[in-house]
């Protein structure tokens, strides 16, 4: 017999005892054909809502698409400048990296040739810019036509071309973007051509560096001569310090701060377990028979893991200042009440059988916890403060950007102008490479410890 059948049955013999005419045949299958479309409804209400409210449209208008494109070229790029200024003219083109006045070459690189009022500037497939006097002239390889500038007296005047859209000619300046990877820039006192490279500059040795553009094999020799570079110290010292010390990557202050990261991340979270575990025993009701106070130790957890981990950072900031110990107690106070819950319902389930032996042997209360019961939940403590240790080092960068110091302070530093959009990936990639460390290390010690248990 089927439902819709026998429901049907129900109700016409509910009918017939209460007094009711059963009018014939009731589908009651229509609620079931008619929660798809509601569910859908709803959901599409609530879509509805969310565009209008959170301003959806307004905020893919706003969208700058081309900045988001130059963010993440800078992240993987480094881009190379070669100014001409009107006024230093005995200056010549002055080749930069990243615009930086501490970055200039001595010597041009081999796509510029010439220097001065008469210099032609190679752009790799978007063309070629050359500079003659007062005359700037643009050839793109797609435009038959080239694109010719008066400059030298006031604003760039256009002669002749047909600008397309990625040439902006103003009243003021000239703005040429060919493609992601070239910028050609002409003001009233400048002619500025920029390209962009894809590799991490000067990241192993700075632009000042005695070893910078050293290739790996002359690195290699250089390490095993016998002539020393620095009479004080050995070469491989001296390469290791020059590595170490690099102002432009700053290696050794992101080592550092990564590993204030870590310290915060371990501190806390290792304080936390151990104040846990005691006020979880007192927390549990297979232990503690008093139902007031542990009522009131479970409301205090409650009141710890309530308040976010931010939260209890700021306040600690405003306490301590800046720094890791911060950090140490914004952590240690939230996961204090996060162990505390997880522990206490892990010895309320516990075997009581174990702890009823011990017992039976004239063991004290101590030592009937102690070992017949605390052996049973030791592997279920470590699993989880050892997965909030993982957790917490991606907490404690968060944390570190409010203020608190390590990595996140300096991830912070580096998103502050676009030009160090490559130190952010960089700094990212290493939070992500310990992040996975952990993550390998804590999985190994809990393998390793269930089977030990087993």
């Amino acid at each position: 017999m089927t439902d819709s059948h026998y429901e049907e049955t129900w109700v016409q013999g509910e009918s017939e005892r209460l007094g009711f005419q059963y009018p014939g045949v009731i589908d009651l299958s229509w609620k079931k054909r008619l929660l798809g479309p509601l569910l859908c409804l709803v959901t599409a209400l609530y879509l509805g809502v969310c565009y209008f409210a959170f301003d959806v449209s307004g905020v893919v208008e706003r969208a700058r698409g081309d900045m988001a494109q130059l963010f993440a070229l800078d992240a993987y790029a480094h881009k190379i400048h070669a100014t001409y200024q009107f006024k230093k003219p005995d200056q010549g083109f002055v080749v930069s990296l990243e615009g930086s006045k501490r970055a200039i070459y001595k010597e041009h690189p081999a796509w510029i040739e010439g220097n001065g009022a008469h210099s032609l500037i190679s752009l790799g497939s978007d063309g070629i810019l050359q500079f003659n006097g007062d005359t700037v002239t643009y050839r793109h390889p797609e435009f038959e036509q080239a694109f010719i500038f008066k400059v030298g007296e006031g604003a760039p005047e256009f002669i002749a071309g047909a600008p397309p859209a990625w040439l902006k000619v103003s009243k003021t300046q000239v703005n040429a973007r060919p493609s992601l990877f070239t910028r050609i820039w002409i003001t009233k006192s400048k002619v500025e051509a920029q390209r962009y490279f894809a590799g991490w500059e000067n990241f192993w040795f700075d632009f000042d560096s005695e070893l910078n553009g050293v290739s790996a094999r002359e690195l290699l020799k250089i390490a095993f001569s016998s002539e020393r570079l620095d009479p004080d110290i050995s070469n491989v010292r001296f390469i290791l310090s020059e590595f170490w010390t690099n102002s432009e990557w700053q290696h050794g202050e992101v080592y550092f701060a990564l590993f204030q990261t870590l310290i915060m991340a371990v501190v806390g979270t290792l304080i936390a377990g151990i104040l846990a575990l005691p006020l979880a025993f007192a927390a549990a009701a297979n232990v503690n028979p008093l139902a007031v106070a542990r009522t009131g130790l479970r409301r205090f957890f409650d009141f710890l893991r309530g308040v976010d981990m931010l939260i209890w950072s700021l306040i600690f900031i405003r306490a301590f200042g800046l720094g890791p110990l911060s950090g140490i107690f914004a952590i240690f106070f939230t996961d204090t009440g996060t162990f505390g819950k997880l522990f206490s319902e892990a010895i309320e389930n516990a075997d009581k059988k174990q702890a009823e032996g011990v017992q039976a042997t004239g063991a004290s209360a101590v030592q009937k916890y102690r070992f017949g019961l605390f052996p049973q939940i030791l592997p279920l403590f470590i699993s989880q403060m050892l997965y909030y240790l993982e957790s917490n080092t991606r907490s404690a960068t968060v944390i570190g950007a409010l203020g608190a110091g390590g990595i996140g302070l300096k991830l912070i530093e580096t998103m502050r102008t676009r030009q160090d959009w490559e130190n952010t990936l960089y700094l990212i990639a290493l939070i992500i490479i310990v992040v996975m460390v952990m993550d390998q290390l804590s999985s190994w010690l809990r393998r390793k410890l269930i089977e030990g248990q087993a």
